[in-house]
């Protein structure tokens, strides 16, 4: 099939208005891309959906088994599929970029936990979001350590003490050293364990950082000078060394060392560091831990100090009077994250960071609830700067003879032909223009009529579905 037709089945698969009949059609054509696509649909009927469930291609189960928009109940028909890949499929689940996935019923749970084949029972675990808590707890005693290691990185402390103590003393290592690490930072005894345990492991790093600590074994850590950027940071690091690391040779150190908890903003002043603009600092623990303690936030906000700021404003319970002071912060960071993770992040804020931000993720910034698209046609339409005309057709007083004039504009065609405001005339005509994208994104214009889809269909030669038994590629 040519790249032209395969981009207009590509095109009215995502059409969001496409009929059940056209979406089987594309189910039974030739493109495996194309019939992965429509199993993928953020909504589909409920007849596509049967015919998902059956259809001879696994992959297309397999696609389906991924999809995060679909109903947690229809995905879990599939555990009743022929195919150990669909299942497996299943167990990872859909991994969307920052979004949560609802969980499936508890009983496709049940049955994928006590699957006959090793590996899907393993990535129930592995990937993706982990089965509810209230399923994980019910796992802390089951024979499988991998299951009771499941229990305790996911359901800890909803396990009720009889069960925590069995894990602490599994006969298995890996669930002893699970357990261990949720309890060592209220037990010296196991956070020493566990560092001679992981010694070069990669979790030895959250150890060091949060585990409670011995003053021989603290005094010990310091002088070993590989730890000490690792260690700085943790709680229980007793004043003295707090000080002596505050003035360590090693910059990395002294940053650390900077946004302890227990710093006022004048000890923050006295230690001699530096936030690089490009340094990429994680969310500090103890800012985290009170993400929705709105006073607190607010000083956070206020800090003198980048990382604490930065940290803020990840927070959800971040107050309105500290997203406004944030959302003008010097630290380009700073707002980057306000404006990626805040749930209304002001609007001034996102178009000034889209227009003027050099970092990747600015593009991303259109798709943020409350960005400013009204008025940017007047404000942008005639600009030479196609990163300024695009925003451009989103806004909702766009007039027809502009739209059109994007149609036609090389660097917007193919957006605007997507844009259901337009005639279906044009809408037409786009669908038969000679650039692939174009006449692909003109498919996918919900103001084409379905016959016109249809036709699009014939004329690719597409057949009407058969929905057959499943066959040997199951």
């Amino acid at each position: 099939m040519s790249d032209r037709r395969t981009g207009l089945l590509h095109g009215l698969v995502h059409n969001r208005v496409a009929p059940a009949d056209v979406l089987l059609r594309l189910l039974g054509q030739e493109d495996e891309g194309v019939r992965r696509e429509v199993a993928r649909r953020a909504a589909l009927p409920q007849e596509v959906i049967e015919a998902v469930l059956v259809h001879p291609d696994r992959r297309v189960r397999m696609a389906f088994a991924e999809n995060a928009a679909a109903d947690p109940e229809q995905r879990a028909r599939l555990v009743d599929d022929p195919s150990n890949s669909v299942h497996l499929s299943l167990a990872v689940g859909p991994m969307p970029y920052r979004n949560p996935v609802p969980p499936l019923p508890d009983w496709a749970y049940e049955r994928l936990l006590n699957h006959p084949q090793a590996l899907v029972r393993q990535e129930l675990f592995n990937w993706g979001d982990r089965p509810p808590v209230h399923v994980l707890v019910g796992l802390a005693d089951h024979e499988d350590p991998l299951f009771r290691l499941a229990a305790c990185q996911g359901a800890w402390n909803e396990l009720p003490d009889g069960a925590r103590q069995r894990l602490l003393h599994d006969e298995d290592r890996e669930v002893r050293l699970a357990a261990a690490e949720q309890v060592c930072p209220e037990d010296e005894e196991r956070t020493a364990w566990l560092i001679g345990e992981l010694d070069g492991s990669w979790r030895l790093s959250d150890v060091l950082r949060t585990g409670r600590l011995t003053r021989e074994l603290a005094e010990r850590l310091v002088a070993e000078s590989d730890r000490r950027a690792t260690i700085a940071g943790n709680p229980s690091l007793p004043p003295d060394l707090v000080a002596r690391l505050a003035v360590d040779p090693d910059p990395a150190v002294r940053l650390v060392v900077s946004a302890r908890a227990e710093l006022s903003e004048a000890d923050r002043a006295a230690i001699d560091h530096t936030v690089n603009a490009e340094a990429r600092l994680g969310t500090l623990d103890w800012v985290w831990e009170r993400r929705e303690d709105a006073d607190f936030l607010r000083q956070c906000a206020r800090s003198a100090h980048t990382w604490l700021r930065r940290s803020a404003a990840v927070c959800p319970g971040l107050p309105a009077d500290a997203v406004d002071l944030l959302a003008g912060d010097a630290d380009f960071a700073v707002r980057l994250l306000l404006a990626e993770f805040n749930p209304a992040p002001p609007p001034e804020l996102l178009l000034d960071l889209y227009l003027n931000g050099t970092h990747r993720a600015v593009g991303m910034l259109t798709t943020r609830p409350g960005f400013p698209f009204a008025g940017l046609a007047a404000r942008f339409g005639d600009s030479p700067d196609p990163v300024r005309r695009r925003p451009a057709l989103r806004d909702p007083g766009l007039e027809p003879e502009l739209l059109d004039r994007f149609t036609r504009d090389p660097e917007t065609r193919s957006t605007a032909a997507r844009d259901p405001r337009l005639p279906v005339a044009r809408v037409r005509e786009l669908l038969d223009d000679p650039d692939e994208n174009t006449a692909a994104a003109a498919a996918a214009n919900p103001a084409l009529p379905p016959e016109d889809m249809r036709r699009v269909l014939d004329r690719a030669g597409v057949p009407e579905i058969r929905v057959n038994d499943r066959t040997s590629d199951c």
